[in-house]
């Protein structure tokens, strides 16, 4: 079985400028692109009707997104209109509507290459809890991180790889992985860390790129003794710099 090959950003915040050199690396080393979330100019209170770096994103060729607070907004029919602008498929598990709307996102996506079953979710920091006001006035209920990682992790079968795009921050990765030991892999952001190395919690390595564009992570997976993925390769590689132009 060949190696599985893993890149991801996160917390871009309008950075541009990437499309060519991610696709030059892609090219050299073919694998799954993914962000993590908080590439838009907006947050969850702010909207802006032009958002430049989803058509960089599409143009890249990123398999998905993970929503992060600036993809995320309190209004429903704004979110929404976001993610219609998008080509990519837009990731968010924990994240529930009670009105009952058809969301404009997904739970989470799955993909199958060269002998390799892939599922990927996507976890949102929680911006305020279960049975707040603002639950009942906007709809939207934030679910626990990890009992949904664990509900994931419980219906996905042992031959599956399975991946979290969080928007959770570096600490709350930790917890998570002690929490949930069945991910093989997370791919975080949101709390601007940048790992030279993935850290490692439970057995679950942690990747992060660090904010702004400044590099993307390539990650390459092997199977292990155990069938358990392992990673056979890391690097940081420079995105957004000068040697990366």
């Amino acid at each position: 079985m060949s190696a599985l090959t893993l890149y991801h950003t996160s917390d871009l915040h309008d950075r541009r400028g990437f499309v060519a050199r991610l696709r030059a690396l892609r090219a050299e080393r073919p694998g799954y692109l993914f962000d993590c979330g908080d590439s838009l100019r907006g947050s969850q209170t702010l909207y802006r009707r032009n958002e430049p770096i989803i058509a960089e994103i599409d143009a890249a060729g990123y398999d998905a997104q993970g929503i992060g607070n600036r993809e995320f907004h309190y209004v429903f029919p704004l979110l929404a209109a976001r993610a219609r602008r998008m080509r990519h498929p837009l990731v968010c598990t924990n994240l529930v509507d009670t009105f009952g709307r058809p969301l404009p996102f997904v739970p989470d996506v799955s993909f199958e290459r060269d002998g390799w079953k892939l599922r990927v979710f996507s976890l949102l920091v929680v911006q305020y809890p279960a049975g707040s006001p603002w639950e009942r006035v906007l709809g939207w209920r934030f679910r626990d991180p990890i009992e949904t990682a664990r509900e994931i992790a419980a219906s996905t079968d042992d031959g599956t790889t399975l991946v979290v795009l969080s928007h959770l921050g570096l600490r709350a990765d930790r917890e998570l992985a002690r929490a949930v030991p069945r991910l093989d892999l997370i791919l975080g952001g949101h709390s601007h860390d940048t790992l030279a190395e993935p850290d490692v919690a439970q057995g679950v390595p942690i990747v992060h790129a660090g904010p702004y564009g400044a590099f993307v992570s390539r990650t390459v997976l092997v199977r292990g003794d155990a069938g358990r993925p392992r990673i056979d390769d890391f690097a940081l590689v420079p995105l957004l710099t000068t040697d990366a132009a």
